[in-house]
């Protein structure tokens, strides 16, 4: 059994988790990151994605968050995220909402930066589309 620690998941609506786990799958701005007991201190931005949970118990959870910042430390991770809900509970309509607008904001995008970004997260929101 691997060594568990303390992984809270924490959304503007409210706390989605806040248990002792094994391991935590994190979409980083870098890519996605594995964090295990006793990890280096990090702190990361986080991409919308599919955060994966293993519990101590075992369990795996999925939760879908779009955007953040996780803080790692040794002892445990906190993940604040923009918004988050349960995969299970994913409602595909406010995703599909959530692409229009993005696809309205890279059709109104202004200048070259202000397209790169909402190209991004529309792609992001493409793959987390996927993932679910």
């Amino acid at each position: 059994m691997a060594a568990s620690f303390q992984f809270d998941l924490v959304s503007p609506e409210r706390l989605l988790v806040s248990e002792e786990v094994e391991s935590v799958v994190i979409p980083g701005a870098e890519g996605e990151m594995t964090i295990l007991a006793n990890h280096a201190p990090v702190m990361t931005t986080v991409k919308p994605g599919v955060v994966t949970v293993t519990t101590a118990s075992g369990s795996t959870e999925r939760y879908c968050v779009f955007g953040g910042f996780a803080d790692i430390l040794p002892t445990g991770c906190t993940l604040l995220a923009e918004s988050a809900v349960a995969v299970g509970s994913i409602d595909r309509n406010d995703l599909a909402k959530r692409m229009q607008n993005a696809r309205e904001d890279l059709a109104d995008a202004k200048d070259a930066t202000t397209r790169q970004k909402a190209q991004e997260y529309l792609d992001h929101l493409s793959t987390l589309e996927a993932a679910i």
